[in-house]
């Protein structure tokens, strides 16, 4: 594909996905392999004999400072995203990538010897050909993403322009946060791919807002634990129901499934709501803005690796969770003021056999201004690390996602922004581990920033109990259900490479790179940036008897870096991810 010849929107659409496809293809593959390596001023890739280059900074972020190119006979020529996905295809099938562990592949190097059209040519003959392992869904995982990133840069146009059918970008500075994350997942080959035509009316990116189907589940057939009494401020059910909202792209979903319920009066249709709701990051869960609530709904659709549906462990796991941090929050927000957290207290659904009882589930969830003290503006992490420049991040789609005084801030001192980002969020997360024995799950998309006035982070709020575990042994799970107290636990090597994954390499790693990346001369700040978060963890490990995972993490121990594209390639759940080693920036130096 030819980005010259693309409308803009496709054009950007084109660059986010070759760089996606790029850096998980650097992580997954080649660093594994020793088939990446630095040519100042270039980092160079071999993929199927091929070789690949591009100008890279940003560390293990691995943020480009132009297009990738590819050498043939002799001439480098611009790389696209259809070139190095037929590239990937056929190194991942000749090396059978899903079934051998990484240190049992071996590298075949071939020559890149012909033009570009018969290379070309000769990479989709291969592919055509059938080789085992090569599969058509997920290359159409990563052209379905790509496509869906024009869709969204299109709708922000038209709202932009103020086109009538486009809606608007919210004012709520949170929420605008929420929507800003166009281009996804910046280490995965797909990240916005979406099951379905019906996505864009219900896709945060685009500015959507909707209103909320309403149900009547009869009394007796009503399913739930908890708190869930904000759901009964949506409407009014007739006497003898229960209200049960519903995602009305998730009712389509399950529209013959609900035939005979909806027929036979167990369950009744009260139609729209009165208001609308908006989506947050995460597609499938709203904020409520009448009762200041968020509501985390079942959607029978892929996003990135998941199907996102309530499982009914996870709904029961959501309350048993909350009503046991409590306690660990408090202490939290004790030692390590502007420690928040968003609780799921209670969940409701229809007693109808698991299948509607999971599909038609809906938890209830904190918002965050009910949390934030008073001044404090919360922020997504993930808008924070978006990039503000870049091959494929040239536009202005993100900058709405961060607040002026945030942005200027962190531009006019890096470095005292940096110390109070990371004094915020790394200990509480490490002390939740090491004093109280909990997995948080502190990804970009589950940690929201407080930002004071002048817009310096003052607190940190963690959400989404989905991936909060508690580590095995250190809680007595005996009054929960075995597939509860399975689905809520970690073994502590498990939970600690969880940690360490998204506190450093998803989160702060990406952070960093973001506040680096305007100055003058970014690699000499991101050195700085990671000498002051070692300080911090550090600090942390000293007053806490140096445990023992976290010395070696400060000692220069790899980090465990989620292998998105070997989970999409297998057709494997998310839980069977796998973990690959990357540089650890902590231990003062950086080498590929």
């Amino acid at each position: 594909m030819d980005r010259l010849l693309l409308d803009p929107h496709t054009a950007l659409a084109e660059g986010a996905t070759l760089a996606a496809l790029l850096r998980c293809c650097a992580r997954e593959v080649c660093g594994p392999r020793g088939q990446v390596w630095a040519a100042e001023p270039y980092v160079m890739l071999r993929v199927a004999g091929t070789l690949l280059r591009v100008r890279a900074q940003g560390g293990i972020a691995l943020r480009f400072d132009g297009p990738p190119e590819w050498l043939a006979d002799g001439s480098w020529l611009p790389l696209t995203s259809g070139l190095l996905l037929d590239l990937l295809q056929r190194e991942l099938a000749q090396q059978e990538f899903a079934q051998q562990p990484l240190q049992q592949r071996p590298v075949r190097p071939q020559r890149a010897t012909r033009g570009l059209d018969q290379r070309v040519a000769d990479q989709r003959e291969v592919v055509g050909r059938g080789l085992e392992g090569v599969n058509d869904e997920f290359a159409a995982q990563v052209v379905s993403s790509r496509d869906a990133i024009a869709t969204i840069l299109s709708a922000r146009a038209e709202a932009a322009e103020g086109t009538a059918r486009a809606s608007r970008p919210p004012q709520d500075p949170w929420l605008a946060s929420e929507q800003a994350l166009v281009y996804g997942h910046p280490f995965h080959p797909s990240p916005k791919a979406r099951t379905g035509s019906q996505w864009p009316l219900y896709a945060p990116e685009a500015h959507a807002e909707f209103p909320l189907r309403l149900l009547g589940v009869r009394s007796n057939l009503v399913a739930g634990q908890g708190d869930a009494g904000a759901l009964d401020r949506l409407g009014t059910a007739p006497p003898g129901y229960a209200l049960l909202p519903a995602h009305p792209w998730q009712l389509d979903l399950l529209a013959g499934e609900l035939r005979e319920p909806l027929g036979d009066g167990r369950l009744i249709d009260l139609g729209y709501g009165s208001r609308p709701v908006i989506p947050t990051s995460s597609v499938r869960t709203v904020y409520e803005p009448g009762t200041g609530t968020c509501l985390k709904f079942s959607l029978d659709v892929r996003i990135t690796n998941c199907v996102r549906k309530n499982a009914w462990y996870e709904l029961t796991g959501a309350v048993e969770l909350t009503e046991r941090l409590h306690p660990v929050f408090e202490r939290l927000a004790d030692a390590f003021p502007g420690t928040r957290w968003l609780p799921e207290p209670g969940y409701r659904s229809a007693a109808l056999g698991t299948r509607l009882l999971e599909g038609l589930g809906v938890i209830v969830r904190s918002g965050p201004w009910a949390v934030c003290g008073p001044g404090v503006t919360p922020i997504l992490a993930a808008a924070l690390a978006a990039p503000p420049y870049g091959m494929a991040e040239g536009d202005a789609a993100t900058a709405a996602g961060v607040p002026d005084a945030v942005r200027a801030r962190r531009a006019g001192d890096p470095l005292t922004w940096w110390k109070a980002y990371v004094e915020r969020v790394a200990p509480p997360v490490l002390d939740a581990y090491f004093t109280h024995g909990v997995v948080l799950e502190p990804h970009v998309q589950n940690v929201l920033i407080g930002v004071d006035d002048d817009g310096l982070p003052v607190e940190a709020i963690f959400r989404d109990l989905e991936g909060t575990k508690l580590v095995a042994g250190r809680h007595d799970l005996s009054g929960l259900p075995g597939r509860v107290a399975e689905a809520v636990t970690y073994e502590a090597g498990h939970g600690w490479d969880r940690v360490v994954y998204c506190l450093v390499v998803n989160h702060l790693a990406e952070v960093a790179a973001t506040v680096a990346e305007p100055a003058a001369k970014p690699a000499s700040l991101l050195d700085r940036l990671w000498e002051v978060a070692r300080e911090v963890l550090a600090g942390y490990a000293g007053e806490h008897g140096r445990p023992v995972p976290l010395a070696g993490l400060l000692a220069g121990a790899p980090l465990p870096a989620k292998a998105n594209l070997a989970v999409r390639w297998a057709r494997s759940a998310d839980s069977a991810a796998g973990y690959v080693p990357v540089a650890n920036p902590l231990a003062g130096y950086w080498s590929w």
